[in-house]
């Protein structure tokens, strides 16, 4: 699984956010409270859906705590916030340098795909966690639990010093 380096503009997002941890996941809730309510966010770039995590300062997921909680939002890119829908916010997702690695399949393999980038790729990569935003990219070939299923996965990254 060889993965593309991408330098991203700051984007725009609108959405709702809850938080969490991975032990105590409620990313289900999450989008079942979004998913009904998306097209009330007007402006929007694209039909793609974004799920982004907000961590606190990680640097690494070696030793990371299960029970640490972070921000999760269900949302999408828009051209401006000049129309908030009630109940959602806007974020400003900073810009910089991402590794993007495709995940086929199942959403339930996710897992997999992200202990390969955490455990495999990253430690012989040349690069650092950031301590910016991850997020996944659920375009048009993404179908959730679907076999066929496909979406992007966005690592913040920076060169080792």
């Amino acid at each position: 699984m060889q993965p593309r380096f991408e330098i991203l503009p700051e984007k725009l997002l609108i959405g709702q956010k809850l938080t969490m941890s991975l032990t105590n996941n409620r990313t289900f809730e999450l989008w079942s409270s979004f998913m009904p309510r998306r097209k009330e966010i007007k402006n929007i770039v694209s039909n793609d859906l974004i799920s982004m995590q907000v961590y606190k300062g990680i640097q690494d997921f070696k030793n990371y705590n299960y029970e640490e909680e972070f921000e999760k939002w269900a949302s999408m890119e828009v051209a401006d916030f000049n129309s908030v829908p009630a109940g959602m916010q806007s974020y400003v997702l900073k810009g910089g340098l991402y590794t993007v690695f495709l995940h086929k399949g199942p959403a339930s393999n996710g897992p997999e795909t992200f202990k390969y980038i955490f455990t495999q790729w990253l430690p012989g990569s040349g690069y650092d966690l950031d301590s910016r935003e991850h997020f996944e990219i659920l375009g048009d070939k993404y179908k959730n639990n679907d076999p066929d299923s496909e979406e992007e996965i966005w690592i913040p990254i920076k060169r080792k010093q």
